[in-house]
């Protein structure tokens, strides 16, 4: 008989796991010390904080941050500009790592598919830094590649990342480069999953390469699609500080102050920390609440993350 205490928790199973328990620590400890902890500094959103009087000194002003973030035109600028983009990262690059994944899997010469996969994985690990120089290198108006080539066939070189349209595509398509090539190995490791008989079958039924994909592949992973979908739901509020502080220039500042930039500006240079954090925090309730939505529509249909 198994060593079973009253709270039905086995004893032997519980010694053999002790080592792996104890490799869990530091991550338990990373998250404790650096995600809960600083959650008792949201207590700034509803204070007038000063450094003499420190967090639990200063006095309490109550929703007065949040009334002065929402009476004031520009922080529902900043809302509206982190919205769009988020958006638009989030429902026009989703589908790429799907599609580069079906077409990686379809792919029969495998030297090929390895060299196709190292080059569209590699500008995940390219920093922002790099990833702006190559674009200013591509779209500038003076010296760049496109504006080379506009003038030698007798063009005018157009802004690009001086007008709001363009500077948007461009900032949407810079991040799916960038990120693609990530999230198509997860759903390719996905794929993995996928009993080969149901092609072999679907194969001899007179199903072509777009039925199985249609009818086989998609519905196979697609429970890696809807944990993927929710969790970037999470982020609908975070357009990450990087890639806007790269990319943006003052003919865009319209589009491109975002609640990331907005924080730094006037929380760490303008040291208006009570009004930022009020911001911030605004943004992690909205995230949360749309990730709990989405994660409930999922779940409607036997899908939930959670």
């Amino acid at each position: 008989m198994k060593a079973i205490d009253r709270r039905g928790i086995d004893m032997k199973r519980l010694r053999e796991n002790i080592p792996l328990l104890l490799m869990f620590i530091p991550v338990i400890l990373f998250y404790l010390i650096f995600k809960y902890a600083p959650m008792a500094g949201l207590i700034i959103a509803f204070k007038d904080y000063n450094f003499f009087d420190g967090v639990f000194h200063s006095p309490w002003v109550g929703f007065e941050n949040f009334q002065k973030l929402f009476n004031n035109e520009n922080s529902l600028k900043i809302i509206r500009n982190t919205l769009l983009l988020s958006s638009l990262n989030i429902f026009v690059g989703f589908p790429f790592p799907i599609l580069l994944a079906i077409l990686l899997n379809e792919v029969r010469k495998m030297w090929f598919k390895k060299i196709v996969q190292t080059l569209v994985y590699l500008p995940y690990f390219y920093s922002w830094v790099i990833v702006g120089g190559i674009v200013f290198s591509i779209f500038g108006i003076e010296g760049s590649w496109l504006s080379h080539w506009m003038t030698l066939f007798n063009f005018e070189p157009f802004p690009f990342l001086y007008n709001i349209k363009s500077w948007v595509t461009i900032f949407v398509g810079a991040g799916i480069w960038k990120d693609m090539g990530f999230n198509a190995i997860i759903y390719m490791a996905a794929m993995t999953t996928i009993d080969p008989s149901l092609y072999e079958s679907a194969s001899m039924d007179g199903a072509n390469k777009w039925k199985q994909i249609i009818h086989i592949t998609i519905p196979g992973i697609a429970p890696t699609i809807i944990l993927l979908f929710i969790l970037s739901m999470g982020r609908v509020m975070e357009v990450g500080f990087d890639p806007i502080y790269v990319l943006q220039n003052a003919a865009v500042n319209d589009v491109s102050d975002v609640i990331s930039t907005y924080i730094y500006r006037v929380g760490l240079q303008g040291a208006q920390f009570s009004l930022t954090t009020a911001m911030g925090m605004f943004e992690s309730v909205v995230a949360l609440i749309l990730l709990l939505s989405v994660n409930w529509i999922a779940r409607r249909f036997q899908k939930g993350l959670f």
